[in-house]
């Protein structure tokens, strides 16, 4: 991730809504949400619903999957590992091996330092 892609990412959680979509989908884990089900849980209507999710989908912080008529939204988990990453990148001082052990944790692969 690089200054830009995170840039969009602090931009796309900044509203609300959209933050409290991503917080959603945080929590739903695996199962993911559809639309229609966030839009009823936050009282959103359709429209606004999907403009939200095509925002967070942009910044790389959720994804979709078709299933038949209906898209089922996600956290995308690789997405936010590459936020946190980008943001613990240059850590501790100089000593960016102190951060090690929470950057492997989040992001479930060792960062390039």
């Amino acid at each position: 991730m690089d200054i830009i892609e995170a840039t969009s990412a602090f931009a796309a959680l900044s509203q609300t809504t959209r933050l409290e979509v991503f917080r959603l989908l945080i929590e739903a884990g695996e199962d993911g949400l559809l639309s229609g089900e966030m839009g009823e849980m936050l009282d959103v209507k359709q429209n606004t619903m999907s403009t939200n999710l095509n925002i967070l989908l942009r910044a790389g912080l959720i994804r979709n999957e078709r299933q038949g008529r209906t898209v089922r939204y996600f956290a995308d988990m690789q997405g936010i590992g590459g936020l946190i990453d980008y943001l613990l990148q240059d850590c501790c001082g100089g000593a960016p091996e102190k951060c090690l052990p929470i950057r492997k944790t989040i992001c479930k692969s060792e960062p390039a330092l």
